[in-house]
């Protein structure tokens, strides 16, 4: 007998989201290259229908049916993370791209059921280079080549049912054309004859592409944008508001933070959290031209750290017409 569609349904949500019972647990530790690791290999696809397939990269991983795991190996790594930050501190750019790949690249050379058989692999036609696989893995399904990516993605004020219409914070990237680039150029690649050759020389002869895409999508504040088409019903999201529109209720405790902190939930320290005049002072010198800045509001919790409750891009009144970066 076939599946039902019951069981249909259980196979896509679990290679869509196989830890949904460790959604709290980037909150729970305290490193934030450890947070970030498990945001990265926990967090919801942007979309649940991409217009190419999509897989959890640890979909074949004995962590997949043991989740608890995944969470003693994380909760472990928090404990001592010097195996991850030696891991990392090889990678050379500040690029949250890159950084989010070599997150996974760490996961998967530890992840049980899994062989990564490489990483950032070079497709060549002689002396040019026509693009990388991001990741070519064997797992009990199969060889599988994943395209790994890491995506914030502002919505427009009123429409936003048409993916062309959601914009990175510097006006550079649409997510419309990133799908396109996905199905058209990125996935397709494996499957080349020059991919094939290389593959060959790795002892694959059959794989399949599929993609995974994480992030954030920002909705305008104010304003009632539709998600894109395809969203993940429990993707993470925030808002984007241009500086004309900013305020803050009293008491509220608001933070900026770094392009390289954009993952996980911000975490900070006591000490480090800024008094409501340093955030005052901060924004009165950020020039009205200034590039979109991301924005943590904190509550403090039971151990004395505040937590990221919300995120917001604050834009300037201009954008998208002037590029932030």
């Amino acid at each position: 007998m076939g599946e039902t569609t019951g069981q249909r349904q259980t196979g896509y949500a679990r290679r869509m989201m196989p830890f949904a019972l460790l959604h709290d647990l980037p909150r729970q530790l305290r490193r934030p290259s450890v947070r970030d690791l498990a945001w990265a290999l926990l967090s919801p696809p942007l979309l649940s229908t991409p217009p190419c397939p999509q897989r959890h990269p640890l979909a074949g991983s004995l962590w997949a049916d043991q989740p608890q795991r995944l969470g003693a190996w994380l909760r472990a790594l928090d404990d001592d993370d010097a195996p991850l930050r030696d891991w990392l501190a090889q990678l050379g750019s500040r690029r949250l791209g890159l950084y989010y790949e070599r997150l996974w690249q760490f996961a998967l050379r530890q992840a049980p059921g899994i062989e990564l058989l490489a990483a950032n692999l070079a497709i060549r036609d002689g002396g040019h280079t026509l693009g990388e696989l991001d990741v070519l893995l064997r797992d009990r399904d199969g060889v599988h080549h994943l395209e790994l990516a890491i995506k914030l993605y502002l919505g427009p004020q009123h429409a936003g049912h048409d993916p062309a219409a959601w914009l990175g914070p510097g006006c550079h990237d649409r997510l419309g054309s990133k799908l396109a680039h996905l199905a058209n150029h990125q996935l397709p690649m494996s499957a080349a004859a020059h991919s094939r050759e290389v593959l060959a020389r790795l002892g694959v002869t059959q794989v399949q592409a599929h993609v995974w895409l994480g992030g954030y999508l920002f909705y305008p504040w104010p304003g009632q944008a539709q998600p894109p088409a395809g969203a993940n019903p429990q993707h993470l999201r925030g808002r984007w508001v241009r500086r004309r529109d900013w305020a803050i209720h009293e008491g509220e405790r608001w933070q900026p933070l770094q392009r390289h902190a954009w993952l996980a939930p911000a975490r900070v320290e006591a000490h480090e959290c800024w008094a409501l005049e340093q955030f005052a002072a901060w924004l009165h010198v950020l020039p009205r031209q200034a590039p979109a800045q991301l924005l943590v509001r904190l509550q403090v919790d039971a151990d004395g750290a505040w937590q990221e409750a919300e995120r917001v891009f604050l834009v300037a009144d201009e954008w998208p017409g002037l590029p932030s970066y």
